[in-house]
């Protein structure tokens, strides 16, 4: 009962705090429209909000390039960044689950997660493109290799750094070993390994913009890539705009799942202090 008054008392903060972000935004939209509108910045540099307005409306029913609407680009676009962060995290989890419960084997292999995480995956990309030729299947590795060493890494360093006197617990109490990893271990390091996941997600909408600048006229890096081709400042600021709403929308949504599938998470953060 307590908690739920607790959640109504914060609900007008939370509420209050969005609609500041939000007149915030409306007014330096404005104050850029007035700046424009009166000279004191160039439109083809800094085109007004209401010329991107215009350029959506283009992007929505007419399209661009080819004729190729918005909705077809952000389809293309998220549709690679699932598929290859999916990839990364079906694989990285169990992975570094594995190496972070084996001392021998991780001191073997953790020089090389080192050097491959410090290699930049848009120098891949000529890698990709000899190896599965330019197409979706390079797109996606991409992705997939850029993130997958962020959430290798966090998921090890969640099993190494479990607190020690949760282990020790859960001796006394006669833990099995197969239970010690699934009731101690794994849902103590769940959440540096959501940590890890958001860091990817921020990484994958970098790395496609890149990826899709090449071989295909499908997505917001292709749409940005022509717009700049064709000097559409417009076009290529709405692209920007769109790629940084979904990635922040992704990034809600993560924090959203975590908050759900980990409630106990910030308790435990206050034990380990």
């Amino acid at each position: 009962m307590q908690s739920s008054r607790a959640g109504r008392r914060r609900l007008p903060g939370s509420v209050g705090d969005a609609l500041i972000g939000l007149a915030t935004i409306a007014v330096l939209l404005a104050l850029w429209e007035i700046a424009v509108q009166a000279g004191a910045l160039n439109d083809y540099y800094f085109p007004p909000p209401s010329k991107l307005a215009r350029s959506l409306v283009t992007l929505t029913t007419t399209g661009f390039p080819r004729g190729v609407t918005v909705f077809s680009h952000i389809g293309a676009t998220l549709m690679r960044i699932l598929l290859g962060y999916a990839l990364a995290t079906v694989i990285a989890i169990p992975l570094g689950l594995v190496i972070g419960s084996n001392d021998r084997l991780y001191q073997a292999v953790n020089p090389i997660i080192i050097f491959a995480r410090s290699v930049a995956t848009i120098s891949l990309l000529p890698l990709a493109v000899a190896w599965f030729g330019v197409g979706e299947i390079s797109r996606v590795f991409l992705i997939a290799y850029g993130c997958s060493w962020i959430i290798l890494t966090n998921t090890i360093h969640g099993v190494r750094v479990v607190d020690p006197r949760l282990l020790r617990a859960a001796e006394v109490l006669g833990t099995s070993r197969r239970d010690m990893f699934y009731r101690v271990v794994l849902p103590a390091s769940l959440p540096r390994i959501f940590a890890g996941m958001k860091v990817a997600l921020g990484l994958a909408f970098l790395v496609i913009v890149a990826v899709e600048m090449i071989g295909t006229v499908e997505g917001l890096g292709a749409l940005i890539m022509e717009a700049r081709t064709f000097y559409r400042t417009d076009t290529t600021i709405v692209g920007m705009v769109i790629i940084s709403l979904f990635g922040f929308l992704l990034s809600k949504f993560l924090d959203r799942a975590e908050r759900a599938l980990l409630p106990w998470a910030a308790g435990l953060e206050e034990v380990e202090r």
